[in-house]
């Protein structure tokens, strides 16, 4: 899909390429998946009578959905035998999505676990008409329901998402700061420390994805996680160095094992203390950490 001596469906579709995998990305918390959806797109594209087509954004975001739709459901019943829990794939993503506040927050790792509870159509019809503010009739268009029933899904999964998302939009200043603490006090082996940026009740999950080790279930609590991080990281005989990144549109940390990418950990802040540690390890979770991903809304 180059635009070298390109025809108009080509171009159209590329004008229109970080959209669409935006839109995937946001409805499968996978990039693999989405890069899937957007292949089949094309080809479902290339196909198209241009001349019959009003709107060509339209049109594409309407395909993606219903393949993202049909790809949703078979990755629900791929999670069901995944080893562990299963975290989104992380993305490094370029500057300006964390100045678009709103995209940061929708890719937000804390929020796409939050999507993850909605069911296939509450998760597209919400993605489409809060992220993407399209109008109930496109979005029914892309489901396959009524105006009706869409607006009625959509308020639905509001009341859904708005009682489980991060309480507050949180600044990257502050998030940049809770990180820095974080990452001094594990690099120092500071317990304390430690336990002073970490909220009583903050979470840890972690995704090896059966391939790299990595905790099977939710570690709940400051004092749990805290002695949990430093005292894998006391085992470790490989040089370990934590770095900062933009990740899904926010401040994360890039471990390196003897220089090796090995995992990234994202975070979530309330109140200027983490409530939730992210951490894949997942090796087929983190291509996209070597090059920066573009996202539009």
């Amino acid at each position: 899909m180059t635009t070298e001596h390109s025809d108009p469906a080509t171009e159209a579709f590329v004008a229109h390429r970080d959209l669409l995998f935006t839109v995937a990305y946001e409805m499968l918390g996978s990039a693999a998946d989405a890069e899937d959806v957007l292949q089949e797109t094309w080809l479902r594209w290339a196909g198209v009578d241009l001349g019959e087509v009003r709107d060509p954004r339209a049109y594409l975001v309407r395909v993606t959905t219903r393949q993202a739709l049909s790809r949703l459901r078979a990755l629900g019943r791929r999670k069901e035998s995944y080893v562990g829990s299963w975290l989104p794939e992380p993305l490094l993503t370029t500057p300006d999505v964390a100045e678009d506040v709103e995209l940061a927050d929708s890719v937000s790792m804390a929020m796409l676990l939050v999507l993850e509870t909605l069911a296939p159509v509450e998760r597209a019809v919400f993605v489409l008409r809060e992220v993407f503010a399209l109008e109930y009739g496109e979005i029914a268009d892309a489901v396959g329901k009524s105006p009706a029933a869409v607006r009625q899904i959509a308020h639905r999964a509001r009341g859904h998402v708005a009682a489980r998302r991060p309480r507050g939009t949180v600044s990257p200043t502050d998030t940049r700061d809770a990180l820095a603490a974080f990452r001094r006090a594990v690099e120092t082996g500071d317990l304390q420390g430690l336990l002073d940026i970490l909220a009583p009740d903050v979470v840890l999950l972690g995704d090896g994805g059966g391939v790299r080790q990595a905790v099977l279930r939710p570690v709940d609590g400051a004092d749990k996680v805290a002695r949990l991080l430093l005292g894998a990281l006391g085992r470790l005989t490989a040089e370990v160095s934590l770095r900062p990144a933009q990740v899904n549109g926010h401040p994360a940390l890039v471990v390196r094992l003897d220089g090796g990418l090995d995992s990234v950990v994202a975070v979530r802040v309330d109140d200027g203390l983490i409530t939730g540690l992210y951490a894949v390890r997942n090796p087929e979770k983190l291509s996209r950490m070597e090059r920066e991903t573009a996202l539009r809304r």
